[in-house]
């Protein structure tokens, strides 16, 4: 098994990208933390996973707020004995009536809000779990950017595609600042995933984002876990502040 015995956080572990990384990190070895802010979707997945007598602890916690991170962090390691691996998936994509809104449309309520999950949200749990990764003799850390982040978006507002860019500078700069300590930080950036946080527009919308991916359909959470625990695992050993798109080829250029 890839992660027997290591201790991995996963924020935003309830639903999508999250869960189906923390089901396939279980299924590998790994005591999961499952962070997330929604209890429902959380109780869900910790019945799932114990259910298959997997190790896991189940932790509300909003990424944004630096004490329930510095809490979550502590619990994590007085738990386990200490942590291994961070996935920073945790993010939010605000839509009204299933439209975005422009720069000079949207609220700075909304701006802020979007910034504190999606970059303060990754910042602060790296913060907190860095330090426990210098105690283990190393780690690996995997953020979830977005192909939004290089391409931009007609879909998802600018304060989401603005907050992934920053997503993918938070890994370049981690990476060089942790690998002398041991431990690797890398991301990923899907393309059109079929999770919950692309249901809240029309079906045609997703119609016509499919019909222009090369290979035809959208990706599944499950392909982008597959990247995340390669990114995580032994097998990308000498890879450090890469990301990787997972996208179906529609970011290729022309």
């Amino acid at each position: 098994m890839k992660f027997m015995n290591k201790v991995a956080i996963i924020t935003g572990g309830g639903s999508g990208i999250g869960a189906a990384t923390a089901r396939k990190m279980a299924q590998e070895g790994a005591k999961i933390v499952l962070a997330d802010v929604h209890p429902g979707n959380l109780a869900k997945m910790d019945e799932e996973l114990k259910a298959a007598k997997y190790s896991c602890l189940p932790l509300q916690v909003d990424v944004s707020d630096e004490a329930n991170v510095q809490e979550m962090v502590e619990r994590a390691r007085d738990y386990f004995g200490g942590i291994d691996l961070l996935v920073n998936n945790a993010g939010i994509s605000p839509k009204h009536a299933g439209k975005k809104q422009t720069l000079w449309e949207m609220s700075v309520a909304e701006w802020d809000k979007v910034m504190a999950v999606n970059i303060r949200g990754a910042f602060l749990c790296s913060r907190y779990v860095v330090p426990e990764m210098i105690k283990r003799g190393g780690g690996a850390i995997v953020n979830v950017s977005s192909q939004a982040a290089k391409a931009g978006s007609v879909i998802t507002g600018g304060h989401y595609v603005i907050s992934k860019a920053g997503v993918v500078g938070l890994t370049k700069i981690l990476a060089r600042e942790t690998a002398e300590y041991g431990i690797r930080v890398n991301a990923v950036a899907p393309g059109r995933i079929d999770t919950p946080m692309i249901w809240d527009v029309p079906p045609e919308v997703n119609e016509q984002v499919r019909k222009n991916i090369p290979l035809r359909r959208l990706g599944t959470p499950e392909e982008v876990a597959e990247g995340i625990l390669f990114l995580l695992s032994a097998s990308s050993s000498f890879i450090t502040g890469f990301v990787m798109d997972i996208n179906g080829g529609s970011g290729m250029y022309y």
